[in-house]
């Protein structure tokens, strides 16, 4: 191997970011109102992917902020608001979501991400569907 190959290497198993494969992706969000007629499913954008992170074999000697994980999590997003058809006149027919613009590796901010591990799937209608592409 050339020198410059292994600093590369070398360059990029430091600063993470090379072999992160962090972006928005496309995903369905199904929402419902008891009162509404209509489930709806939304196509937008989340961040997804995978993150460069380090194994703290020695946790009890690193301070606490340096055992946070990186997450693949939003950049830039933007928020669109969706009207639920089917919605008496004394409910509010809004559901507002996030759009990921641009997405990338760092600490998870419980403002605006979920930080937990994944849930049971629920992300599914049990009412008529409509599909909504915004």
């Amino acid at each position: 191997m050339s020198p410059f190959f292994v600093v590369s290497l070398l360059l990029g198993l430091i600063f993470g970011q090379t072999a992160s494969l962090c972006a928005p992706s496309e995903y369905t969000i199904h929402v419902e109102k008891r009162e509404c007629a209509y489930c709806l499913a939304i196509n937008t954008t989340i961040c997804a992917g995978f993150c460069m992170t380090r194994d703290s074999n020695g946790k009890k000697l690193l301070l606490k902020s340096a055992l946070s994980q990186n997450v693949c999590t939003y950049k830039e997003m933007q928020y669109r608001t969706a009207l639920i058809p089917g919605c008496p006149q004394h409910t509010l027919p809004y559901y507002s979501y996030p759009v990921a613009v641009s997405c990338k590796c760092g600490k998870c901010n419980t403002d605006y991400s979920d930080c937990v591990r994944e849930r049971l799937r629920t992300n599914y209608c049990t009412k008529p569907q409509k599909l909504c592409n915004l």
